[in-house]
């Protein structure tokens, strides 16, 4: 079978003012790390490669997923990518200690289906930053990463801010990395980054989606006003907005009845307006302003080729004007602007 043609890059925006930029859809490398079910190599691998053929550039990860795991497969398979052509995140906070002897069971407590070859420790110290960063770079096989995050600083904020941001900093100003920002699950600390230091971007994962907006109260706004990008990740939050049915996950575990009702409702409308919610999902983030891009995961070629396919889905204007009817969206939450003439539905 004849290789499938390379797509040009999708669309770029650059992160704050400076000199990294992603692609609007982004791939995120927690699926490939074995996320609730196992992938095997080959089965990440193609998800990689369909991501490229399908036009993605950026490309994150992190030593957490699948106690680097996605780190080693994503880097094996852009190995060969011209290393110019691709944006590349990795994260800081904990560090990978092998465990001895031979692994005895999962990582399933922390959500990943491999081998528990290794446990995290958590590290915000500069030292540990660095260490971790240099760690990152050999598991990937590369010598720099454009971007890097400190993941999950919830419960470690004081060593975070004291320590952890200073020494990205650091690394930002003596150009090992292009960009530095954080990543997390909420919005009050992300705010904080966002309001306190220099960070460059932030990953908020699941706040600010179709299902849920509490960013837009805090995080966006003060995004806004100091020129700081934000990518989205959870768009699907965590599984229940691809596909809303008893046993969905949300929030990495199954969703509440209230929950699900929630995006079940959201599902039919999308079905009213002949568009999937996977679609709408992805849509909706982008017309934020101060949102550069949305991470999805995927861990086959199938499901990297749907995402891209639904990304580039046009959205009726009647269907958000339904949702807000049906009082499923607020009023105040900016929405895509209407597709005209077969036009995809993002402002741009």
């Amino acid at each position: 079978m004849d290789a499938q043609p390379v797509q040009p890059a999708l669309p770029v925006r650059t992160l704050r003012s400076g000199p990294v930029a992603i692609t609007e859809l982004a791939f995120g490398g927690a699926a490939i790390g074995g996320l609730f079910t196992p992938v095997d190599d080959e089965a990440a691998r193609g998800a990689i490669d369909a991501a490229w053929e399908a036009g993605i550039r950026y490309f994150d990860t992190a030593p957490h997923y699948g106690i680097g795991v996605s780190e080693r497969r994503l880097g094996a398979a852009l190995a060969d990518r011209p290393r110019a052509d691709f944006t590349l995140s990795t994260k800081v906070g904990r560090l990978l200690q092998p465990v001895t002897g031979d692994p005895v069971g999962d990582d399933l407590a922390d959500g990943f289906a491999v081998p528990a070859t290794h446990r995290r420790v958590w590290d915000f110290s500069a030292d540990g930053v660095r260490r971790s960063l240099d760690e990152s770079l050999a598991r990937l096989g590369m010598d720099r990463v454009d971007l890097v995050f400190l993941h999950d600083p919830d419960d470690h904020g004081e060593q975070a801010f004291r320590a952890g941001y200073p020494a990205l900093e650091r690394l930002r100003a003596e150009g090992v990395v292009g960009a530095i920002g954080a990543g997390m699950n909420q919005t009050a600390m992300l705010t904080r980054f966002v309001r306190d230091t220099d960070v460059d971007v932030v990953l908020c994962a699941g706040r600010y989606t179709l299902l849920e907006q509490p960013a837009l109260a805090d995080l966006l706004p003060a995004a806004e006003q100091r020129g700081a990008s934000v990518v989205v990740g959870g768009a699907f939050n965590s599984g229940l907005l691809a596909d809303p049915r008893p046993g969905a996950t949300y929030n990495y575990a199954a969703a509440p009845a209230d929950v699900l009702e929630r995006a079940l409702r959201l599902k039919e409308v999308a079905g009213r307006h002949g568009i999937s919610l996977r679609a709408a999902a992805l849509a909706f983030p982008l017309a934020h302003p101060a949102v550069a891009g949305v991470l999805v995961g995927a861990r086959s070629a199938q499901e990297a080729h749907d995402c891209v396919t639904q990304y580039a889905t046009a959205v009726p204007a009647d269907f958000w004007a339904e949702l807000r009817a049906e009082g499923l969206l607020p009023d105040e939450v900016p929405v895509p602007h209407a597709a005209t003439g077969g036009e995809e539905n993002r402002n741009r």
